[in-house]
């Protein structure tokens, strides 16, 4: 048997091992995966005339990269049609930007915006400025959780909103003292009374939009994405992509399980499972057992300054543990979204009551702030520790002035972002973005979680430095353990035989780089299912 594509480079490096193997610096590839691994000589005879060889000098062969954490389609759609707020610091700044997008619209036209830093506001979050600056125009601006939006007055007064509307999680539309809504819109059911409101976005539209996001992240290192959510129009777009060509990395879909939602709901996601496309399918549940410390939803075991961060989003935790039970049942695993640490507890809680899966470990996502007897229950229920570490170093502040760490206090700050510690406890870590919440390539949020800083700010003071970890352990987070946390460690995240051929080319090895160079470190190439693309770096090298 010949191979159908043999790639070359310097070396084939396992992030997962801690005693190197031997020494390869060619692997080859047949019907999508991997036959053989070796030198170039102990290959050569799997060279065939039709063989296509790809060759990299002084490169390094990784396994593919996998962003456990991340929303592709509303995601990309929010870029293409929205206001890019990641650079405005101030409040000035962020009018500013609304000020140029208003430019070239019409009277009365929405414009909608993204990653909103609450710290630009004295106090709590609200529309009164843009009103002031645009009467009349409607504008609503997803903060940078994601978890809340913040709207034009015009906006409250187009959709009727008062204050008093109820909601069966911890959503809310706040009030200022006058009793008058602020335009602080706060969780999902709330958000969802907005977001009808948009402008419509054609499936082909969306579905470029799509596509030029996915372009960017598989030009980054990735071959694959956690999608945690499976909303409209994500089937239609993934759907029409794959109509107009293959989609440049894998992604496994996880539907969102509303809070407080009932078994026939639960049964509509259920169904779900298994529906996909050549490179896109939905495995998991996703749940929100709580919301986030920024706007005082998370679930933590003592109020903060406010009063507040002291429920869980799902006000019936007997029904959050009902539903658990009915997706292990099914064999269906369950990814829950619990940033404080009751939340975190009580996810652990139930996962011990009601078993694993078979087909994946049940995951737990971002987990900012837990004490100590927390650490090694994870390793002890095989429950996978699923962190954003650019949430520590780009949402807060090692001097404690950021609005996450003011509201929740210094006791639990230092219990923070805590990689080290769960791994040191035996926990599988896996690395995330919740791209587009946090940066999208992986060479960016790996580089912050070997500094504990924003990688780009070499005069910016780590956070929680101790949690550092090092290049070896933070790209196996992205590579064999993101494998193990889709239930798939025997046949993605390594580069060997029998394996699919999903490979990340990078032009040196990350692993022997310092922690700063790993954002400039380019990647020449990815291989998703035996196909290789090379990336826009390679290309322009190419051009004559």
């Amino acid at each position: 048997m010949y191979a159908d594509a043999i790639v070359l480079a310097h070396h084939v490096e396992h992030p997962a091992d801690t005693v190197p193997g031997p020494a390869a610096d060619a692997v080859a590839i047949a019907d999508g995966r991997i036959v053989a691994v070796g030198t170039r000589d102990s290959v050569a005879a799997l060279r065939g005339p039709d063989t296509a060889v790809h060759e990299f000098p002084g490169a390094t062969v990784l396994p593919g990269l996998v962003d456990v954490h991340a929303h592709p389609v509303w995601g990309s759609i929010s870029i293409g049609s929205g206001v890019d707020l990641s650079r405005a610091a101030t409040l000035g700044q962020v009018l500013d930007r609304l000020a140029e997008a208003a430019a070239g619209l019409p009277d009365g036209a929405w414009i909608t915006g993204y990653d909103l830093d609450v710290n630009v506001f004295d106090g709590d979050p609200t529309g009164d400025a843009f009103g002031a600056r645009f009467p009349g125009r409607p504008i609503s601006l997803m903060t940078r959780d994601a978890h809340a939006l913040v709207v034009s007055p015009a906006v409250v007064d187009q959709l009727g909103l008062t204050g008093a509307e109820t909601f069966t999680d911890a959503s809310s539309i706040e009030v200022g003292v006058d009793g008058r809504p602020t335009g602080y819109v706060v969780e999902l059911q709330a958000m969802d009374l907005v977001f009808p409101h948009y402008p419509e976005i054609p499936v082909p539209t969306a579905a470029g939009y799509v596509r030029d996001q996915l372009d960017i992240l598989a030009d980054s290192g990735l071959t694959g994405l956690h999608a945690l959510d499976f909303g409209d129009p994500s089937e239609d777009v993934y759907r029409h992509l794959e109509e107009h060509g293959d989609l440049p990395l894998r992604i496994r879909c996880s539907p969102l399980v509303p809070a407080d939602s009932g078994p026939d709901v639960w049964q509509e996601v259920a169904d779900l499972q298994g529906r996909g496309g050549r490179r896109w399918h939905v495995e998991g549940a996703k749940f929100m057992l709580d919301g986030t410390a920024d706007n005082g939803t998370a679930w933590f075991d003592h109020p903060d300054i406010h009063g507040e961060n002291r429920e869980p989003l799902w006000r019936d935790i007997d029904a959050y543990r009902a539903a658990m039970r009915f997706f292990t049942e099914r064999g269906i695993p369950t990814a829950t979204h619990a940033i404080g640490d009751q939340a975190v507890r009580h996810a652990l809680d139930v996962i011990a009551e009601i078993g694993p899966v078979a087909a994946a470990p049940h995951r737990i996502e971002h987990i900012e702030s837990i004490p100590d007897d927390l650490l090694p229950r994870f390793a002890e229920l095989d429950v996978v520790a699923s962190l954003q570490p650019v949430h520590g170093t780009r949402h807060t502040r090692a001097d404690g002035t950021d609005n996450w760490s003011r509201r929740i206090g210094p006791e639990r700050v230092a219990h923070g972002w805590r990689t080290r510690d769960l791994l040191d406890h035996g926990a599988t870590v896996v690395l995330g973005s919740d791209w587009p919440i946090g940066p999208g390539d992986p060479r960016v949020g790996l580089a912050d979680c070997q500094l504990r800083r924003p990688v780009e700010e070499p005069d910016t003071k780590p956070v929680q430095p101790g949690q550092a970890l090092t290049a070896r352990e933070a790209y196996a987070g992205m590579t064999a353990a993101a494998a193990h946390a889709a239930g798939a460690a025997d046949t993605l995240g390594r580069v060997a035989p029998g394996y699919l051929a999903d490979l990340t080319v990078f032009a040196a090895n990350p692993l022997d780089l310092a922690p700063d160079a790993q954002p400039g470190n380019a990647v020449l190439a990815t291989v998703v299912g035996g196909e290789i693309r090379l990336t826009a770096h390679s290309r322009k090298d190419a051009r004559p």
